[in-house]
């Protein structure tokens, strides 16, 4: 099975709303801490977790501590002022597992630049202010190291199988270090374009996504939006700091993806299985008919496992026909893009619907014409199994009735004949 995993945020998204929800989720704060604890930080903060309630829901809040040292009044400054170059060096001495040193570095690089884009100054210029501060860096480096602990799936290009909804904008401002800042801050802004991410406002006026928790979803996520086909293992709950009208909770789900491979659910009750399936239905009543043929060729070329049309009557009385097609999930946008392509329709519908399916498997018999592939399909589990339908290849008989000219269905009893015989 695939792990995936799907932010959702109504609240928005910051550093420590992620570390919260993973840390919700099971991974343990030792482990963090004995990480994070190599990239040479241990003296400048203490982590905790603890559950809290917001508005009458609880999550888990996890407070990265500063710790103060009065003797030193420079310490503080220091840390806002490291640059990226230096962050990389930390990251990369920390001997960090590959997949959270890699992601760690990506999310620092992505705010680097966009922060770069707002100020006009080179990534490598970045003074990361509040962000460089010790807390952006455990935010950061914690949160890709409990995905990594997770055991979430990788795309091919090496990120994580990783999902978020749409961000609400916020408002109003928000106290930074040049003054008061209009909400979304400017770096936020800038994370959002560079992704082309999809926003609302829930009427909420305060700073609701955070630059690090900005930089963290657009550089990890692989896609915004509607949650993916999925199914649900565990919620992670990570509680942000502000109350606001709504529980400022980041709901991090995380499941099996529901169509990187069949996923076949057993059924006892008939011993088939179970698969989800894909089904995509348009009419049509302005086509020229020669058009369907085409259409049924490259469906099947992209991966459908069934089309098939039915005459329907339409508007103004026009006789029309429906096209349905059924593919597994993973090939429903091939097909789709097909059928806008090659149809005159304006709209599809799609439904997820569970089928019943026969083991079956292709076996071979030979007859004095040739050989003939037969499907044979059983019902029932391995000891007790029987034989519920056995259906030569139609192809394989016409190519031997036309070579012979012989008649199709004699060919088709044919094959029948042997395989019953070599079966018995």
């Amino acid at each position: 099975m695939t792990k995936i995993a799907y932010f959702q945020c109504p609240a928005g998204i910051s550093g420590d709303m992620c570390l919260g929800a993973l840390v919700s989720l099971g991974v343990p704060l030792e482990y963090l801490t004995e990480k994070l604890n190599n990239l040479g930080i241990s003296q400048e903060y203490k982590l905790r977790a603890e559950l809290v309630q917001k508005n009458g829901q609880q999550a888990t809040k996890v407070h990265v501590d500063l710790i103060e040292h009065h003797h030193d009044h420079h310490h503080h400054e220091h840390h806002h002022g490291r640059h990226l170059p230096e962050i990389e060096q930390m990251i990369l001495k920390a001997g960090l597992p590959a997949r959270a040193e890699a992601w760690s570095l990506a999310v620092f690089r992505q705010l680097a630049v966009a922060e770069g884009a707002v100020h006009g100054i080179a990534p490598e210029k970045v003074h990361f202010h509040e962000v460089g501060a010790v807390d952006a860096i455990v935010d950061i480096v914690g949160t890709c190291l409990g995905l990594d602990w997770l055991d979430i799936a990788n795309d091919a290009a090496g990120f994580p199988l990783l999902y978020c909804s749409a961000f609400p904008t916020g408002g109003g401002t928000v106290r930074a270090a040049h003054g008061q800042m209009a909400v979304p801050v400017p770096a936020v802004l800038k994370l959002w374009e560079m992704r082309s991410c999809p926003v609302y406002s829930n009427g909420i006026d305060r700073e609701l996504v955070t630059p690090t928790g900005a930089a963290i979803a657009t550089t990890l996520v692989r896609e915004f939006g509607a949650p993916p086909s999925m199914t649900i293992k565990q919620i992670g709950l990570g509680s942000g700091t502000i109350n606001i009208p709504i529980p400022n909770i980041l709901r991090l789900w995380l499941g099996e993806s529901a169509s990187s491979q069949p996923h076949f659910m057993d059924s006892q009750e008939t011993g088939t299985n179970l698969e989800t399936i894909s089904v995509l239905e348009t009419q049509i009543d302005d086509l020229n008919p020669q058009a369907i043929g085409y259409v049924f060729e490259a469906l099947f070329a992209a991966g459908a496992v069934d089309v098939f049309t039915q005459p329907i009557g339409m508007k103004k009385s026009r006789p029309g026909i429906l096209l349905t097609v059924i593919c597994h999930p993973e090939n429903l946008l091939a097909c789709e893009t097909i059928l806008f392509r090659e149809t005159t329709t304006l709209g599809i519908r799609r439904t997820t619907q569970q089928r019943a399916i026969l083991e079956r498997e292709i076996q071979q018999v030979e007859t004095k014409y040739g050989t003939v592939r037969i499907k044979v399909a059983w019902h029932g589990k391995a000891e007790n199994r029987s034989v519920a339908n056995i259906q030569p290849e139609y192809e394989d008989c016409a190519a031997l009735a036309r070579q012979y000219n012989i008649p199709w269905r004699e060919i088709h009893q044919m094959a029948l004949q042997s395989w019953q015989s070599v079966s018995s």
